[in-house]
């Protein structure tokens, strides 16, 4: 169990400011509902008594916060090999594997990225989802962080909140495309199946994003360098089949086997048997919400994202652009 311990003074400025307001603005490592939270179990006095988050301040008051911080999550850790990045006091960079789900849910109580964490840095257990900040799904592969201490955890929600945080991903896509481009669609709950997202007016959808270019176009697929500018459930696969070019592999919005006219053996091969949505977190950028340094990371393709890829660029190769 971890305490923190602040002490400050009510600046003169924050004079006709209510409680909870002013200190938002003196402690801004900490999210407005934590420090709400804190303030009515009385973890957070003023001049030495606990107050109610309206009160209004006059400026000059004394605050002294302090808290106990208990687990926020009760999963077990677990011994699960990771691929860390980077690491540092405060947070972590990690590639994550395709097939490994990033939270414990129905169906999968065990055995994910969650648990893994707890068991390489068991304070991970006092931060809310072990610090895990954004989510890759399970069949994804590629790079998250993770916040290591409360303040971190905060900063990067915010972070990602104001889109400053880089996400590009490499996505092989049905279909021939013949440039870039975006997709600016709201994205819901699928109202015929509550697994699926599907694009959905503004009413009932949130507002999402998706940056696309072309990397390589091959015979009856396209190779695509992916943009995040929102990050909502299963964007860049409901964005790509919205728009006719659905991921290879993908089993909930993917459009069927797709074959070039005379492919080989090794081809349809490939293509059958690649069983998940052909997506890579490649590369993730952001500034370090404690030093202010600029990182960036990247992490190659997967081996069998690459083995796909050699193989269409080798159907290319032998049968021609032109020959579908």
């Amino acid at each position: 169990m971890t305490t923190i311990r602040h002490e400050a003074e009510v600046p003169l400025t924050a004079a006709g400011r209510r409680f909870d307001q002013a200190l938002a603005e003196m402690f801004p490592d900490y999210s407005r509902s934590r420090l709400s939270g804190w303030i009515k179990s009385g973890a957070v006095t003023l001049d030495g008594t606990q107050a109610p988050p309206r009160q209004l301040l006059r400026g000059g008051e004394q605050v002294r916060l302090q808290v106990e911080l208990e687990n926020e999550v009760t999963s077990a850790p677990e011994d699960i090999a990771l691929d860390i990045v980077h690491e540092d006091a405060h947070l972590l960079v990690l590639n994550k594997p395709a097939g490994l789900v990033v939270h414990p849910g129905a169906g999968n109580p065990a055995g994910t990225l969650l648990n893994a964490l707890l068991h390489h840095d068991p304070k991970l257990a006092e931060l809310p989802r072990a610090g895990i900040v954004h989510r890759l799904d399970k069949d994804t592969s590629g790079l998250m962080v993770v916040a290591r201490t409360l303040p971190t955890y905060t900063a990067l929600v915010d972070l990602l909140s104001r889109h400053e945080v880089e996400r590009q991903y490499e996505a092989v896509v049905l279909g021939t495309m013949v440039a870039g481009g975006t997709v600016d669609e709201p994205i819901g709950r699928s109202m015929g199946d509550r697994l699926r997202q599907a694009v959905r007016d503004e009413e009932d959808g949130k507002r999402a994003v998706t940056h696309y270019r072309l990397r390589e176009r091959f015979r009856a697929h396209s190779l695509l360098q992916c943009q995040l500018e929102t990050g909502r459930t299963h964007q860049i696969r409901v964005h790509m089949a919205h728009i006719g070019h659905p991921l290879i592999g993908d089993p909930l919005y993917g459009g069927g086997l797709k074959l070039p006219k005379g492919a080989g053996a090794e081809l349809i091969a490939m293509l059958r048997g690649f069983r998940r949505q052909a997506l890579h977190a490649e590369k993730l950028s952001f500034v370090h919400p404690a030093t202010g340094e600029a990182l960036s990371f990247g992490a190659e393709r997967p081996a069998d994202q690459w083995a796909l890829i050699e193989a269409l660029r080798g159907d290319l190769l032998e049968y021609g652009p032109d020959h579908y």
